[in-house]
């Protein structure tokens, strides 16, 4: 019966989220704010969630994932950009023959090809970050604890420096950035509009992590969290688990950055900065280390809060003709940082520990709460 009730829970509750993401289709006009708010919510949820599966459920304190989502979203910006846009992007340097030949290429590929021709440029962008990945392991993961953060930080930011330098302009646009950029595409012959596709990726993807992590896999990358003798002592390769962690992490991170590229419609180099990095770690601990419904709800808590519900700080505020002082530009994260210390202070763990979202947990508070009232 709890099986049953749960099941037909999370089906209304999916029905009722898809059902505002096509209600948010019909009725652009005056929600551009909150679409565009959840769209990066969605896309900060899959590299969360990546990076949860390395430091959450693997036990590897890795900050590089803002290096591969620059891979990521420069490989399928570089691929979806057209051919007709391309002097207008590269309008100092020139671009590189080799792209627009391949693009021309592309251009001469059947129709059917071409409405999937978005989707895989996110697949080869995520696979070259994992090919990157799968090559650094073999050293950086041979460290540990701080010196493997560091190790991670420094490759994010010598991939960041290899884009934006110069000697890349023909490909890259150097520090210029590449902008033109198609937004997201249509999925199943139209029936999922361009508007609901980060969502449906996302989600995918997310499944797809989900799967990894209840599987003999995902067995493995918890016993190495908990104790790597140990687990070693069982037969299990530390550094073969290690890699696979490391690289399926950075494919979905890589991935994210392509969906990241379409969402902003223009990427430069320092759009992934180590800022970025230390944006996505603020979600994994305020949703709780080793929880994956953790790191989705505090994904949109956060950019919900950074990008809207606190913005009311930032404008002068006015009171019976008295200007109230501090109401102004930058005090917003003021505000942000102190509700940030309050929610660590209380939950230590973060919002859900190291649990997952349940519904018997939710309605067992509910009827605690009324067995109390009943009682008093």
């Amino acid at each position: 019966m709890h099986t049953r009730r749960n099941t037909i829970l999370t089906i209304i509750s999916a029905a009722l989220l898809v059902g505002l993401l096509y209600w948010l289709h019909f009725n652009r006009t005056g929600n551009g704010m909150l679409i565009s708010i959840l769209q990066k919510s969605a896309i900060l949820a899959l590299v969360a969630v990546s990076m949860n599966l390395l430091n959450g459920f693997t036990g590897l304190f890795s900050l590089g994932q803002a290096g591969f989502m620059s891979i990521g979203a420069y490989v399928t910006a570089i691929l979806l950009i057209p051919v007709s846009s391309l002097e207008g992007v590269y309008y100092m340097s020139g671009v590189h023959p080799s792209i627009r030949v391949f693009k021309v290429f592309l251009g001469s590929l059947p129709p059917w090809f071409q409405s999937l021709y978005p989707f895989f440029a996110l697949i080869l962008g995520a696979s070259i970050a994992a090919i990157i990945a799968a090559i650094v392991g073999v050293a950086v993961l041979r460290l540990k604890s701080d010196y493997l953060a560091i190790a991670t930080l420094g490759l994010s930011e010598i991939i960041r420096a290899i884009f934006s330098s110069p000697q890349l302009d023909g490909v890259t646009n150097g520090s210029y950035g590449l902008n033109k950029i198609p937004g997201f595409p249509k999925m199943f012959g139209g029936l999922v509009p361009s508007l609901v596709t980060p969502f449906v990726i996302s989600a995918i993807c997310i499944m797809l992590i989900v799967m990894l992590i209840r599987s003999s896999y995902g067995r493995a990358f918890l016993a190495i969290r908990e104790d790597e003798i140990a687990a070693e002592a069982m037969g299990i390769s530390l550094f073969k688990h290690k890699s696979v962690s490391f690289i399926i992490s950075s494919f979905f991170s890589a991935l994210a950055g392509g969906l990241l590229a379409m969402y902003m419609r223009s990427i430069e180099a320092k759009t992934f900065s180590i800022a970025l990095t230390y944006d996505i770690l603020l979600i994994v601990v305020i949703g709780g280390i080793g929880s994956v419904t953790g790191s989705v709800l505090a994904s949109f808590l956060v950019t919900a809060s950074k990008e809207w519900w606190l913005r009311f700080f930032d404008q002068p505020l006015d009171l019976f003709g008295w200007q109230v002082p501090l109401f102004k530009t930058g005090f917003r994260m003021v505000i942000f940082s102190i509700l940030l210390m309050v929610v660590v202070l209380i939950y230590r763990r973060g919002l859900m520990g190291t649990n997952e979202f349940s519904w018997d947990r939710i309605l067992g508070r509910f009827k605690r709460r009324k067995n109390a009232k009943g009682g008093a």
